[in-house]
């Protein structure tokens, strides 16, 4: 599976996040991304700029609540040339707004609510709702399986794979342990973030620096520093 580190903490971009991509860049991570709140619009344009300039995959979530604010977190994505959109429900939309720019969508499947998100859904429901994704001419769907609140998390991650069919799954949310992305990956994830317990250490708790938590996060998943762009 890939490996998105997101420069977030309780679904907030972190304030330093300028200075944590450069403290990261020695592990040429593949996959970085970061939420559409926390940090003011100039510094997500500085904050996009410099995970391409690090060569690395751009991602941008979108945890606002409101119809409107999803949407002008989409309309952001776009003129920031952020190569994966990930979250929101209003799927039409917003591949309206994303049309002729590089930008790959991948919608919440099921029924997030609240802030921090959690996710409201049984597995038929994901799976219908990936389908429609794809029909759409959605890339994937971004998943927040740790943080369902109605079913077993790794049956929705079951039911979104059968509807993505060869579209991407992407498990975002409370991934906190090795035992969690192996898990994600037997049930089909392809991709899953990691924020909080990066920050927290969480993750490794015996180990106390950010780079650290990444190293142990990147052999959990059997990649390794090095990976670069994919598109």
């Amino acid at each position: 599976m890939d490996f998105v580190f997101m420069l977030t903490r309780s679904d907030r971009t972190v304030e330093d996040c300028l200075e944590l991509v450069r403290e990261i860049r020695p592990l040429r991570l593949g996959h970085v991304g970061f939420k559409d709140v926390g940090v003011p619009l100039p510094v997500l344009e500085r904050l996009a700029q410099a995970i391409r300039d690090a060569g690395a995959t751009s991602y941008m979530e979108v945890v606002s609540t409101s119809p409107e604010d999803c949407l002008r977190s989409a309309r952001i994505a776009r003129n920031l040339g952020i190569d994966r959109l990930l979250g929101g429900t209003l799927v039409d939309e917003t591949l309206e707004i994303l049309a002729g720019s590089p930008t790959a969508y991948f919608p919440f499947p099921g029924r997030p609510a609240g802030h921090p998100t959690k996710l409201g859904g049984h597995p038929l429901e994901i799976e219908q709702h990936c389908r429609t994704f794809m029909r759409k001419g959605c890339a994937g769907a971004d998943l927040l399986a740790y943080r369902a609140t109605e079913a077993d998390p790794l049956e929705l991650v079951r039911a979104a794979r059968r509807g993505l069919g060869s579209g991407l799954l992407i498990a975002a949310g409370s991934v906190t342990s090795v035992e969690k992305i192996r898990a994600l990956d037997a049930a089909g994830a392809d991709a899953f973030t990691i924020g909080s317990a990066v920050f927290d250490g969480s993750f490794s708790p015996t180990k106390g620096s950010t780079l650290s938590q990444l190293a142990d996060v990147l052999a959990a998943c059997g990649s390794e520093a090095g990976e670069r762009r994919v598109g």
